[in-house]
């Protein structure tokens, strides 16, 4: 016990190993959505959908385990959402459009390339600088844009809001039992942590799911898959064992990389993009929210964090799944208290154990998962307080842009890259060329690349 306090440092960040381990649980259950929604996005791309779960659960586990053991902060990895959907929909599609068999191969050889890439600049600190070079009125942009992000992501899991074509987003029918039980599960947990209950965000995640398990059985709650309500009630009767891995194992199209670079390449960079992002905005919204800035708002031993999703994406195609990234429902466990890399293991453990209790994780619904990203949205919000809204307009307008656009284009990338390109451009019209880091000019021109492939469609 002795040497594991040691390790992960548990005194000198004010945790315990209960309080932890509650943490690595309640962010597992604000993220196990993965397990079912990602087998189920790639199976649409012509994958195993039984190989593609084995692999999802396996490589956040590596990837967790990395981020935990050398990293030693309580954030958790997964397949990203976003980038499965740009696997799936966009990639797969259009290298089937040119007539190759078995498109997903060359999917999977772009996220091979890509982690080894992040590899690289892991190693030459590339990433780790960018992190600590951010400014801090950004960071704190970031923090609060983050965490409207995931309140409108919870909010759209539950069907409390909807798309509509002239107000772009409504409210949702909120006579639905998920509806309902979102906020009777925000309420608990409001209660819970009014009265400093151990595990308010955990035990509002497994009430929600308790109360909407009676919702079934008393028929209020009814079971439609064609509309994407399928059962509460955890089944067993396909057994506990893993899927194979082997119909998606190390199944790379190397031929394709020759014969199609360029295309390839676009592939490669757009990966490249939102996950370099997604994961610069992630950790420092966690890092954040848990107060593990140091005294000039940098990540102390960011390269081993920044490192773990680069070894987790690499593993991950090998595997069989899209790129692994870190995520942003790791708050959920940092509003639970957790601090430390034990909080990753502990996720990581979930993880493992989820590949022979999958029936019983795979049952938990996103609207029970609901309140824990609402609530721990609620407390990312906070950031807005140490923002600055006058002195450097830089500073204010790339603060401003980066807490407005993560949830208003649903992107963490989109909110930094609008942020960054509004903070340099401010800088160089006001004279302040000299506060300008160089790796900040790298992002700039990243994003300015980025947009001219948006524009062109490339």
């Amino acid at each position: 016990m002795e040497k594991l306090l040691a390790h992960f440092k548990l005194r000198e960040h004010g945790a315990d190993v209960k309080t932890e381990v509650i943490a690595g649980i309640t962010t597992f259950l604000s993220m196990a959505y993965i397990l079912a929604v990602n087998p189920s996005m790639l199976a649409a791309a012509g994958m195993d959908q039984g190989a593609v779960f084995t692999a999802t659960a396996v490589s956040a586990a590596i990837a967790t385990v990395i981020m935990g053991v050398f990293a030693n902060y309580p954030v958790a990895l997964a397949s990203g959402m976003g980038l499965n959907a740009y696997f799936a929909f966009t990639v797969v599609p259009m290298v089937s459009e040119m007539g190759i068999t078995d498109p997903w191969k060359v999917a999977l050889t772009a996220i091979l390339i890509e982690g080894i890439i992040f590899v690289i600049l892991s190693i030459f600190k590339f990433r780790e600088t960018l992190v600590n070079s951010v400014p801090a009125n950004l960071k704190y942009g970031i923090s609060a844009g983050i965490g409207l992000f995931i309140s409108i992501v919870g909010l759209k899991g539950a069907g409390i809001v909807s798309a509509d074509p002239s107000t772009l987003v409504a409210l949702g029918s909120i006579g639905t039992p998920q509806v309902v039980l979102a906020f009777v599960g925000l309420i608990l947990i409001g209660i819970m942590w009014h009265f400093r209950i151990k595990g308010a965000i955990l035990w509002g995640i497994l009430g929600t799911w308790l109360l909407g398990i009676i919702a079934e059985l008393c028929g209020w709650y009814a079971v439609d898959p064609d509309a994407g309500l399928y059962s509460l009630i955890p089944n067993f009767s396909s057994g506990i064992l893993p899927p194979s891995l082997a119909p998606t194992f190390f199944k790379f199209d190397f031929g394709f990389v020759a014969e199609h670079f360029v295309s390839f390449a676009a592939i490669v960079f757009a990966f490249l993009f939102v996950d370099l992002f997604d994961t610069v905005g992630t950790l420092i919204g966690v890092a954040d929210q848990g107060g593990l800035l140091n005294e000039k708002g940098e990540l102390p031993n960011a390269g081993p964090a920044l490192m773990s999703d680069a070894v987790g994406t690499v593993a991950g195609a090998v595997l069989g799944t899209s790129t692994v990234t870190s995520y942003v429902e790791s708050t959920a466990g940092v509003a639970e208290g957790g601090r430390t890399g034990l909080t990753a293991i502990s996720t990581a453990v979930m993880f493992v154990l989820a590949l022979f209790l999958s029936p019983v994780f795979l049952a938990i619904p996103s609207f029970a998962t609901t309140p824990a990203l609402l609530f721990v949205g609620l407390l990312m919000m906070k950031s807005v307080l140490k923002m600055k809204f006058e002195g450097d307009i830089a500073d204010v307008v790339g603060g401003f842009l980066a807490l407005v656009m993560m949830p208003f284009t649903y992107s963490i990338a989109n909110g930094i890259m609008f942020g960054i390109i509004a903070w340099v451009v401010l800088k160089v019209c006001t004279a302040k060329v000299k506060d300008i880091h160089p790796v900040m000019w790298v992002s700039f021109g990243l994003f300015a690349l980025r947009i001219i492939t948006l524009v062109t469609g490339a």
